[in-house]
């Protein structure tokens, strides 16, 4: 399963997911709101792909545009507002195990950087953690699983052929232009694939 497809089911699954939409050269983007431009492809590697985070409306526009140009039709852009993270990491669904990793503030430092507060692995019988483990608390922790039975029903023929499925979360705000937090904080899932 590619980005794209991870999109689509993101977007039908019962979990909290980015409010995302397709970019087609039409949308005019609020101007009170930052904004996260990626894109996804039909075919073909689609890691690391060109994004812009974090950008105002005009930024965004821009880049969306020249983005969806480039693609020529092999992929789609998608748009969201942007949000502040507090931590994030992955959540990696196997049949037997759940593995979540975490990191201080964006996804970026531990994908990039290989920052890594925590990692815990979840079984039938025992949870262990390798790092700080007060790092996601106990309530944050059942907050992400609960989601699991979700994933699992999902995704249950690719679990059931030997492949995990790792999706990327974060523990996130909302805020205004000036990149200040906005409101309570929420638990936000924005990216899932299938992985061998």
């Amino acid at each position: 399963m590619n980005k794209l497809f991870g999109f689509y089911e993101l977007k039908s699954m019962n979990i909290p997911s980015v409010p995302w939409e397709e970019y087609t050269g039409e949308q005019l983007l609020d101007k009170e709101l930052l904004w996260t431009v990626r894109s996804a492809v039909y075919r073909g590697n689609d890691l690391n792909l060109p994004r812009s985070v974090g950008v105002d409306y005009e930024k965004a526009t821009d880049f969306a545009s020249k983005l969806l140009k480039n693609l020529n039709n092999k992929g789609i852009v998608v748009f969201y507002p942007y949000f502040i993270a507090e931590k994030s990491g992955t959540l990696n669904v196997y049949l037997d195990r759940i593995i979540i990793e975490a990191v201080k503030d964006d996804l970026w430092n531990l994908v990039t950087f290989s920052d890594r507060e925590v990692t815990i692995i979840v079984t039938e019988n025992e949870t262990q953690y390798n790092g700080n483990e007060s790092f996601i608390s106990e309530n944050e922790q059942q907050q992400i699983l609960k989601y699991i039975p979700e994933i699992k029903k999902t995704f249950r023929d690719e679990l059931y052929s030997g492949k995990s499925v790792m999706l990327e979360w974060s523990y996130a705000y909302n805020c205004d232009i000036n990149k200040q937090k906005k409101g309570d904080k929420y638990l936000i899932f924005y990216e899932a694939r299938t992985v061998f």
